[in-house]
């Protein structure tokens, strides 16, 4: 009977291809110019019962394209989940706004309920926002769950009409129902700065909903992370907050400190390079040790902490049941104080989880000491005069992008890709084209690193980010053994801790790359190479794999497979792990 339920379920997933009410061209690469070269997924649109979500990522779409997209959306009422990630490559910066508003328009006027709107990795700065502006306070985002907006160069500016745009929103739909609840707001790489983070506090203050905050690398100083922190304490749900790779110094980490004490739902804290300092760490230790019951990792690497106040966070997770992860490297302990640091760990029975420490700084000489004392003055000097300094880079980047909008103007060359803050490049490169070499060569933040750059709320970019570290992996090479099983575990880790993330399409993608079924948006197959197996193997053993799919990967191992034939002893190895968790289940 069981057999037969299995059996039934893998039939399923092999049909599935995607998700329920989900038409995908995600991928594909096309280059979508006017109405005639989207004629096919126009009919397909209009063609499909029940619409609910459209996948556009990877493609390249221009205004008449969108257009004919568009007038094929505006009679579907169910539509809830929009995915238009990457799908302006190549466009100019003038084309974003009218294919934006027309899309926006289409559903609208279809009376829509969007969950999820996904915009990221589309360069097309503070317009683009411009582009979306409508949608946003209109009642087809009323019921909006998750904003993404990763690295979309929105700058000061766009990031100020998004927060008002927010609001608006909130104030409409209170007015005639249930108050606008996101829960996912995304938007990394954006050069929000201060003015921006600001506004959207006020924005995140009001709903009082979030569960997750990603806003890493987007140059915000202490101003706007006290902004931030204030906002923070009224969203007692929050359980992700990652702020990597901006500048809190102790005012921003001793805010957020205070901030977080009675958030009682957070379980991932993410401020690494975020120069908190001893003083900063020494706070977020006391909150940690008062409260966050269900703390699962908290990340304070590269952030100029001392030795004391690195043992003061290790005291303060030592109750800390759930806890997966504690990261203090890159900081300033020195060879004694990381021998301390681990000592501490292992008698508490803590040690595997803490991080690697391989890029500690060393402890401080006293020169340096004066060095920090000199930069608090200088902090407190700034502190004075900032709100002149950003009135005057505010002014300075507006008139940068009227010089901009001006030279587009008069030489239509102007491209959707401006100088903002690029992929990590090493990262990037590693996920185009794997290899050991370029694995190791990412360092000892080679899990951390990965984990920012693959999103991990979709279930197929993270199958196939497991699919490139796994094609890496060398059983008789030590190094890179210990460097693929750590990425892959912090990845999926991450991602089956996210709310958000459905472990069913993740297997059901990782099945379909791995060419075991066959999907309807065409996706190619990756050349099945032992690792993939030998990996895939030490996953299903793992605590965070879901023991329900166990029977589900079971049952496609054991099918007559040229590709899986290749890898013999691998795939013996993986049958017998998997019918032995089967079992124990």
């Amino acid at each position: 009977m069981a057999t037969d339920i299995v059996s039934q379920l893998a039939d399923s997933l092999a049909k599935a291809g995607v998700e329920e009410g989900e038409l995908s061209y995600k991928g594909q690469g096309r280059k979508l110019d006017d109405s005639k070269s989207v004629e096919e997924i126009v009919k397909e649109i209009k063609d499909f019962e029940g619409l609910q979500a459209l996948r556009l990522e990877g493609n390249t779409v221009g205004v008449e394209a969108a257009k004919a997209i568009a007038k094929a959306l505006e009679t579907k009422s169910q539509f809830k989940r929009c995915y238009w990630s990457d799908m302006f490559t190549g466009r100019l910066r003038s084309e974003i706004p009218p294919a934006l508003n027309s899309l926006g328009d289409a559903l609208m006027l279809a009376s829509a309920k969007l969950t999820v709107l996904d915009l990221s990795d589309n360069a097309f700065g503070p317009d683009g926002v411009k582009g979306i502006e409508r949608l946003l306070k209109s009642p087809a985002c009323y019921t909006l769950q998750e904003l993404r907006l990763n690295n979309c160069g929105m700058g000061i500016g766009g990031g100020k009409i998004l927060a008002a745009s927010l609001i608006e929103c909130h104030k409409r739909s209170r007015a005639e129902g249930p108050p606008l609840s996101l829960k996912v707001f995304v938007a990394g790489r954006n050069r929000l700065e201060n003015d921006g983070a600001t506004a959207l506090a006020e924005s995140f203050q009001l709903m009082g909903s979030l569960e997750e905050i990603h806003m890493p690398q987007n140059g915000i100083n202490h101003p706007g992370v006290t902004a931030l922190a204030t906002a923070v304490q009224d969203n007692p749900h929050l359980r992700t907050l990652n702020l990597n790779d901006n500048t809190f110094t102790e005012k921003g980490a001793i805010a957020m400190a205070k901030a977080l004490k009675d958030l009682q739902s957070i379980q991932v804290i993410n401020f690494g390079d975020c120069l908190v300092r001893p003083l900063g760490a020494t706070a977020i230790a006391q909150t940690v040790s008062e409260g966050l019951p269900i703390l699962k990792e908290l990340n304070l690497s590269f952030g100029e902490i001392s030795e004391e106040a690195a043992l003061a966070v290790a005291h303060a997770v030592k109750n800390k049941k759930q806890l997966e992860k504690l990261d203090l490297n890159g900081n300033c302990l020195g060879e004694d104080g990381c021998i301390a640091l681990k000592d501490l760990m292992k008698g508490m029975n803590m040690a595997e989880l803490l991080a690697s420490l391989s890029d500690d700084e060393g402890e401080p000489g006293d020169e340096d000491e004066d060095d920090e004392d000199d930069d608090d003055e200088e902090d407190e000097e700034e502190e004075e005069d900032v709100d002149e300094e950003e009135v005057e880079e505010e002014e300075e980047e507006e008139e940068e992008e009227d010089e901009e909008e001006e030279q587009d103007e008069n030489t239509g060359s102007k491209f959707s890709t401006p100088p903002s803050a690029p992929r990590p490049p090493d990262v990037s490169s590693f996920l185009t084209f794997p290899s050991p070499d370029k694995l190791l060569k990412l360092g000892a933040k080679r899990a951390t690193l990965i984990e920012q750059q693959v999103d991990v709320a979709d279930a197929r970019k993270t199958a196939e980010a497991f699919l490139k570290i796994a094609s890496v992996y060398k059983e008789d090479n030590h190094e890179v053994k210990n460097a693929v099983m750590e990425s892959v575990d912090a990845l999926l880790k991450k991602a089956f801790s996210t709310s958000s993330f459905q472990g069913y399409n993740f297997v059901s993608s990782l099945l379909v790359l791995l060419g075991l079924i066959k999907s309807e948006d065409k996706v190619k197959p990756v050349l099945v190479v032992a690792g993939h197996l030998q990996v895939l193997e030490h996953v299903v053993r793992q605590d965070y794999f879901p023991k329900e799919s166990v029977a589900v990967l079971e049952a496609f191992m054991s099918r007559h497979n040229k590709s899986l034939e290749a890898c013999g002893s691998s795939r013996h190895k993986l049958q017998s792990t998997l019918q032995r968790a089967r079992t124990e289940s």
